[in-house]
């Protein structure tokens, strides 16, 4: 082996492994100090280009979620108030049933008759006040609203007005009907039945589309869970064997710097061939 003093390649292959564990401990603190194995592209451009595909389908069930959110919480208070509506034509059809008896005085068939206009009209102020974030899905102003169902975007869920007001086909009973005779209180009662039934089926509805908001606000859930996780699997970091790398490289290092320091000396050995 030539001896030179102008070329140290013991030093040169020193420096080189050096410079090797310097990058490789470079990476292991950047992956402890992030908790990532893929931080950026430059880490892994492929794992990368899917976790972060991956990322924007998290964020888009995220607005998923808050749609079916919304629109839950607008059919809970189209429940809310349709089960209202239906315990006071439960009290309507007691008043009618009461004012049809023949032999009620004047006196017994006007209170009778005030009860069932107040009761009437207490309908009226429920509808139009089963409003949430601005929609009414219950005074036939709305014809539907949709939630977002997939992350594209390309599904919904569609929930139908419904439309309790008065004199619509579901609650038959109108605005100006009494039953101040007992006619009028024969035929309203039966407009009252009529709209009882009606109404629980009307119900029946919005309580399976309540449903079906749940179950798919779980499901959504589960897969925003099941994706996170997925990212978690590509670019998260294993960081118990990181800190066992961590260790062994910083040693690799130590024993690097004194190789060099070794190599470096060598050329000195030239001075003893002229003493």
């Amino acid at each position: 082996m030539t001896i030179s003093v102008n070329t140290n390649a013991g030093a040169l292959v020193a420096l080189q492994n050096l410079n090797i564990t310097n990058r490789q401990l470079s990476t292991v603190q950047n992956r402890i100090s992030t908790g990532l194995k893929v931080a950026n592209a430059k880490d892994n451009g492929g794992v990368f280009a899917i976790a972060q595909k991956l990322r924007g389908d998290v964020r888009s069930l995220d607005v998923v979620d808050q749609s079916l959110s919304r629109v839950r919480s607008l059919v809970d208070v189209s429940l809310a108030a349709g089960q209202a509506i239906s315990d006071l034509l439960i009290d309507l059809k007691e008043k009618a049933l009461a004012a049809s008896d023949t032999s009620l005085d004047a006196s017994s068939r006007t209170a009778i008759n005030e009860d069932f206009k107040a009761l009437r009209d207490q309908i009226t102020s429920i509808v139009s006040n089963a409003s949430f974030n601005g929609k009414n899905l219950i005074n036939n102003t709305t014809n539907s609203v949709t939630a977002l169902a997939n992350a594209a975007g390309s599904s919904v869920l569609t929930v139908l007005d419904e439309a309790l007001q008065l004199g619509g086909t579901i609650v038959t009973l109108a605005a100006g009907d009494d039953v101040s005779t007992s006619a009028l209180a024969a035929t309203n009662l039966a407009k009252v039945n009529a709209s009882i039934t009606n109404l629980n089926s009307s119900l029946a509805r919005l309580g399976t589309k309540s449903k079906a908001l749940d179950i798919h606000a779980q499901f959504t859930t589960k897969l925003s869970d099941a994706l996170v996780a997925s990212i978690g699997n590509l670019v998260d970091a294993d960081l118990a064997r990181e800190s066992a790398n961590l260790q062994a490289l910083q040693v690799k290092q130590q024993l690097g710097v004194q190789a060099l320091s070794i190599a470096n000396q060598a050329p000195q050995t030239i001075l003893s061939f002229f003493q």
